[in-house]
């Protein structure tokens, strides 16, 4: 089956935020799940982690990530760094034929690229990630590798939308103490609940940040079963485990 990937013109043409579609697992993880960290057969995920290598036009190895843990901390991709898959939550690199991978399945995958000075992020954000400044901390890793705040691009990948993202009142606390403008980024569902917008306040912190451009690619991972995995699904259908899915940028 043909891989189904998600790209943006306003990255380099090397780069996809690829779906579930494709891959060989099977049962929860049926599709393209490309989680070493989930109780998928590790042969079926290795598969599928090099058939976004070859899609990507780089081998396995080259192929790069981080144990995502949540936080801000930014991993400094190299040749000899590649493969290290340390705690942390982003990656970036200036040197040519890496990719830089992350996983999500609802919280928000974001690419970033300078094109002109050729260094390249990417990033897990969940709620934690997005208040707690990855984004921050990535765009600044790029620029200490010579990419100019102007000429940086972010394009936040598929996750899941405040249609579906309903959280308690102790959620919209730990955001309105941070920030009271905070409380914009939420609307009242039903009882004492909200409705969070985590696309919406991603790229409120990046333009924050006065960067040239950033966008949304508009997809809710919970709302398209079939062309996403999402933890939030499988918590409500109280699932053993669900898949995860790579988004992936290339120099």
């Amino acid at each position: 089956m043909t891989l189904d990937v998600i790209t943006s013109t306003a990255l380099p043409p090397k780069h996809g935020y690829f779906c579930r579609a494709g891959g060989i697992s099977t049962g929860i993880y049926a599709g393209l799940n490309t989680g070493l960290g989930s109780n998928d057969d590790p042969a079926n995920v290795l598969h599928n982690r090099a058939l976004v290598a070859q899609h990507l036009g780089v081998t396995l190895e080259t192929l790069g990530g981080v144990h995502q843990i949540h936080s801000p901390t930014v991993h400094i991709a190299t040749p000899e760094t590649i493969t290290d898959r340390p705690k942390a939550d982003a990656l970036v690199t200036n040197h040519k034929g890496l990719a830089l991978g992350v996983l999500a399945a609802d919280c928000a995958p974001i690419l970033f690229a300078d094109a002109d000075a050729g260094v390249i992020g990417a990033a897990h954000s969940g709620w934690k990630g997005a208040v707690g400044g990855v984004m921050q901390s990535t765009i600044a890793e790029m620029i200490k590798l010579g990419a100019a705040r102007e000429n940086i691009t972010a394009v936040v990948g598929p996750c899941i939308s405040q249609a579906n993202y309903e959280v308690g009142p102790e959620f919209l606390e730990q955001f309105t103490d941070e920030n009271p403008d905070f409380s914009r980024f939420f609307t009242n569902g039903s009882g004492d609940r909200y409705l969070f917008d985590l696309p919406s306040f991603c790229l409120h912190q990046l333009r924050a940040e006065d960067i040239g451009h950033a966008e949304w690619v508009g997809h809710c991972t919970y709302a398209d079963e079939n062309r996403f995995y999402s933890y939030r699904r499988t918590t409500h259908r109280k699932e053993s485990d669900y898949g995860r899915m790579i988004s992936a940028i290339v120099l």
